[in-house]
């Protein structure tokens, strides 16, 4: 474990990338896995790509990146498409597609309704949402099915290129497909928690003005940060419920997302490097 966690301590500060009009993005490639490190240039995360500029589409694509999947709803996807270069291809996959409400998905509209908003805050509701959506990111059909098809395309050793992989702000649904994605390579745990709470230093910044206004309105900008930023306790509500359904990560590939030791090697084979 001390072996890991220093590999960590040493690979990961250079795997942000800063991009204006793109947030939240980063290389997995160098964290520590199984046997070495997950590859780098290799396979991204990031916040949407519906603002992605023409000047900052070449640059994802001059570093390989050919295929793009989006986790968001559809209409969210509809109400903000993503920009792509040509050489990009897209590949929509509604993880919160058979939820009631969507939670991780509402961040927006929640934003956009104050009296809502206070309501939540008031009362600590907009944690326990977030909770409830990620327990509906490891169980609801549609986000069975939506990693299980990310999974098989990561695995897919005929694709070209690099894939990048995003929801809106990129840190719930992108940041479970991230904790499960280096989960499966074998990395520590320490990486996997350091990696998804990273997303509070890469994202929460870009998001001052919104915390200004929110100041300006009498809201404490602190009241924020549970439904912009990530929480470790988040996580560990996702992997309780792993725990609760399918024993453990292995159960959680094999049962609910219903790949083969043969699909699961063929990601390791792919984004591993010695």
């Amino acid at each position: 474990m001390q072996q890991g966690t220093d590999a960590l301590a040493h690979s990961s500060d250079d795997r942000g990338i800063e991009l204006a009009s793109v947030a939240n993005l980063r290389d997995l490639g160098g964290l520590p896995a199984a046997g070495g490190t997950v590859a780098r240039g290799r396979v991204f995360r990031s916040a949407s790509l519906a603002e992605l500029s023409p000047e900052d589409g070449a640059e994802l694509a001059a570093r390989g990146i050919a295929l793009a999947v989006d986790f968001r709803t559809a209409a969210e996807t509809s109400a903000a498409p993503d920009r792509l270069p040509a050489e990009i291809a897209p590949l929509a996959l509604d993880v919160l597609a058979d939820s009631p409400g969507a939670g991780a998905a509402n961040i927006p509209a929640l934003l956009a309704d104050p009296a809502q908003f206070l309501a939540l805050v008031s009362g600590g509701g907009i944690a326990e949402a977030l909770r409830d959506s990620y327990r509906e990111i490891v169980s609801l059909p549609s986000a069975r099915a939506a990693y299980r098809e990310f999974f098989l395309r990561l695995g897919d050793s005929a694709a070209p290129g690099a894939v990048i992989f995003h929801c809106t702000t990129g840190k719930d649904r992108t940041g479970w497909g991230a904790a499960s994605l280096l989960a499966l390579l074998g990395a520590p745990d320490e990486a996997i928690r350091a990696d998804y709470l990273r997303t509070n230093t890469d994202l929460l910044p870009r998001l001052a003005p919104l915390f200004a206004r929110a100041e300006e309105a009498g809201v404490d900008p602190d009241l924020l940060r549970p439904l912009l930023g990530v929480q470790e306790d988040y996580l560990d509500t996702a992997f309780a419920q792993v725990r609760s359904e399918y024993g453990d990560m292995d159960g959680y590939f094999e049962r609910a997302l219903g790949l083969s030791t043969v699909e699961r090697d063929a990601v390791r084979e792919r984004f591993l490097s010695a």
